[in-house]
């Protein structure tokens, strides 16, 4: 097949890029710095012909509320509108678990857009929705942050290593569209704050974690059930200590 992944050269997107191409498949790793942009539309029609698939794991470069929602929207809009012409026959993207309990936040209203998008377009499409990734353990920590003391939510979560990701995505991939939504985690259901102090603590960073029910997450509150999947997700092979414990690159 040929299989177009937009965002091919970020953290998800370079490893599902590697997997597919093992595989066999003719694979488009695509992304503004190969001159496929979705927002302004650049080699968007040219990158797609003859493709069957279109993986979308693309994020915004900007976290500001307004931008979120407009890189969400207008990509998505150019992206399934060319999707349509090229005659692609599954849409894949990678979302977030919980998206839909989270529309305090600006970033994940962006998201609610992106997936109302994909479901009212004609073309059959798969959402991932996945946990957090162990990768950006160290980024909640600096968001939480105050002097030596970082804020976090004791809510619980169920993170996932960026490979099992990747693994999973390759799969869904290249499997039948779901027409709806399939939930990926990691094997392990901590709670934030505990986990981002083990974190701490592995990376000798003196930092220490304070539990505050209010602490925000990307401009949300959380509750226990808001970034924990539901039943049957599709679990993941590495739980902290397996990721932790890989090569620093490959984390």
């Amino acid at each position: 097949m040929k299989i177009v992944v937009i965002g091919g050269s970020g953290l998800i997107g370079s490893k599902v890029v590697s997997k597919l191409r093992e595989a066999g498949h003719e694979v488009v790793a695509a992304s503004p710095a190969s001159g496929v942009n979705t927002i302004t539309g650049e080699g968007l029609a040219e990158a797609l012909k003859g493709a069957q698939v279109v993986l979308d794991v693309a994020n915004s470069p900007s976290f500001e509320d307004k931008a979120v929602l407009e890189f969400f929207e207008t990509s998505g809009r150019n992206l399934l509108a060319a999707e349509a012409v090229a005659g692609v026959k599954h849409h894949v993207a990678l979302s977030v678990v919980g998206t839909d309990r989270l529309s305090e936040s600006g970033y994940f209203r962006g998201k609610i857009a992106q997936e109302k998008l994909i479901r009212e377009s004609k073309i059959p499409y798969t959402i991932v929705h996945s946990t957090q990734f162990f990768e950006f353990l160290g980024g909640i920590a600096q968001s939480g942050t105050d002097g030596d003391t970082v804020r976090l939510s004791p809510a619980f979560v169920q993170p996932i290593a960026s490979d099992d990701v990747a693994t999973a995505v390759a799969d869904y991939t290249l499997g039948k569209p779901v027409n709806g939504v399939v939930e990926i985690a990691g094997p392990e259901r901590v709670r934030l704050s505990d986990l981002v102090q083990r974190f701490l603590a592995k990376t000798s960073d003196p930092r220490k974690v304070v539990q505050d029910v209010h602490a925000r997450y990307f401009g949300a509150e959380l509750k226990d059930e808001t970034l924990v999947p539901g039943p049957n997700p599709r679990i993941g092979a590495l739980g902290f200590e397996a990721w932790f414990a890989l090569p620093k690159p490959a984390r």
